[in-house]
């Protein structure tokens, strides 16, 4: 390989990481959308004294997605609060509960529901 072609192909691996990166930090299903300022903003506050700690994140977050809603909330217990519904697609409705962390109180998993059913999970940088 010749030494153009070398450089060429760095600042192309270069450029797809940051597009990767940025591809991250994106709710590219739509499932987390932003109301008011970018905040999700709570519609029903359920338990005020609710956090999630370091250990009950690291269960949730090894929860398969479609395993029943039951499965999230014996890790986790009540949220914070509900956000309001989406539709992710075409005749669904989804339900999202917030919880704060525990470490982190600004930032919050965000967790989807389709009926009885866990769609997955998001985060929220609040300020």
């Amino acid at each position: 390989m010749n030494r153009d072609h070398r450089s060429g192909v760095k600042y192309m691996l270069a450029g797809g990481s940051i597009l990767a990166a940025l591809g991250l930090l994106v709710d590219s299903q739509g499932l987390l959308p932003k109301m008011a300022g970018g905040k999700d903003i709570c519609q029903q506050v359920i338990q005020e004294k609710a956090v999630l700690s370091r250990d009950q994140l690291t269960q949730v977050l090894s929860v398969p997605e479609r395993a029943n809603k039951q499965a999230i909330r014996q890790v986790m217990k009540l949220p914070y609060c509900r956000l309001s519904t989406i539709q992710p697609r075409a005749g669904m409705t989804a339900e999202r509960e917030a919880y704060p962390l525990a470490f982190d109180p600004k930032t919050w998993l965000i967790v989807l529901y389709e009926g009885d059913e866990y769609a997955g999970y998001s985060f929220s940088f609040r300020r």
